[in-house]
């Protein structure tokens, strides 16, 4: 399967898993490639579509900080003038 162009090119996906099926890569690898060609964005996006962001959890808080520069942070990074 893993020489199979056809495969490759019609669904990706199921050509990633049967590596794993015909033991030519661990999923512990797959996993590494996927998440290293990922940005950013897509992980969170893929961990909220699977719902297993941290804005799932019970204790989640929307106000906790999120790493994220507020707006007057940005500005002051953008201009220390403001």
């Amino acid at each position: 399967m893993y020489s199979d162009n056809t495969a490759f090119n019609k669904d990706p996906r199921d050509y990633a898993l049967a590596l794993i099926e015909d033991g030519l890569v661990s999923i512990e690898v797959l996993l590494q490639c996927a998440l290293g060609a990922m940005s950013h964005d897509d992980v969170r996006e893929m961990l909220d579509a699977n719902e297993l962001s941290p804005r799932f959890s019970s204790d989640y808080n929307e106000d906790e900080d999120d790493g994220q520069p507020d707006e007057a942070q940005e500005w002051a990074d953008f201009d220390a003038d403001c």
